[in-house]
């Protein structure tokens, strides 16, 4: 993932929060960089000045936000030149058993509902609008990276490349929702194992959802991105058959 694909993601999801629930925002917003994979395994969150920028809190603030996720074995706090805090995978993922725990506190077909909603909207609306050239080279390369993606990373590049696409629909409210939906599913993706032929047809669908963007074929982009959908779904339901 590039600086810029990195800071546009991050600036998708890291907002100012409101003064009454700062704390409570502020932890919500960067559970959402950890579970998107905006910032992978192993490597450092933007730097406290810097996210407490972005939210508009206090230093105080951000620091009793951070202790919380250290506690949840989420971010480790390391010191010195090369310090800072730095996200650890995350406990407890993988197995049916994981996954019904997790989904029992979830309105699985809400989520999947909204997803949906969301992805074919933007889609949609990427394809009526028209990508320019930088915005289309965006999207490409967006694709790009799921394709040559190692089959462990393969779930974060396809989380960044339909975050790509909510982005590029041109609307923050829109982007910001599906960043929110997208982290509740990937918390039931991860129990669940990789399947290579899914990826594959996964694969084929990314490519030809990006090809009837980048030719105003509105109706395409919507009908391919909904069959997508209806393939992510049917993968979890299967596994809690």
């Amino acid at each position: 993932m590039s600086r810029t694909d990195a800071d546009g993601g991050l600036a998708t999801v890291l907002r100012p929060v409101r003064a009454g629930n700062g704390f409570e925002e502020a932890l919500e917003q960067i559970l959402q960089v950890v579970r998107l994979g905006l910032v992978p395994e192993g490597e450092r969150l933007p730097s406290e000045r810097e996210l407490a920028r972005r939210l508009g809190i206090s230093r105080v603030t951000l620091r009793e936000v951070l202790k919380v996720l250290q506690d949840q074995g989420l971010v480790e706090a390391r010191r010195g030149r090369y310090g800072g805090t730095f996200v650890l995978p995350r406990p407890g993922a993988g197995g049916e058993d994981e996954l019904r725990r997790r989904i029992a506190g979830v309105d699985i077909e809400d989520v999947l509902r909204f997803r949906e909603v969301l992805e074919v909207g933007a889609a949609g609306l990427c394809a009526a609008d028209g990508l320019d050239g930088a915005r289309a080279r965006r999207l490409r390369d967006a694709l790009a990276r799921t394709r040559d993606a190692r089959l462990a990373d393969y779930r974060r590049q396809d989380t960044l490349f339909h975050l790509t696409l909510a982005e590029l629909s041109g609307s923050p409210t829109l982007a910001g929702g599906y960043a929110a939906v997208r982290a509740s599913v990937n918390d039931l993706l991860d129990c669940i194992p990789l399947l290579v032929r899914n990826l594959e047809h996964s694969q084929r669908q990314h490519t030809a959802l990006v090809e009837a963007v980048l030719a105003g074929d509105a109706d395409g982009a919507r009908a391919v991105t909904r069959e997508h959908c209806a393939g992510t779904a049917a993968l979890l339901r299967g596994f809690l058959a």
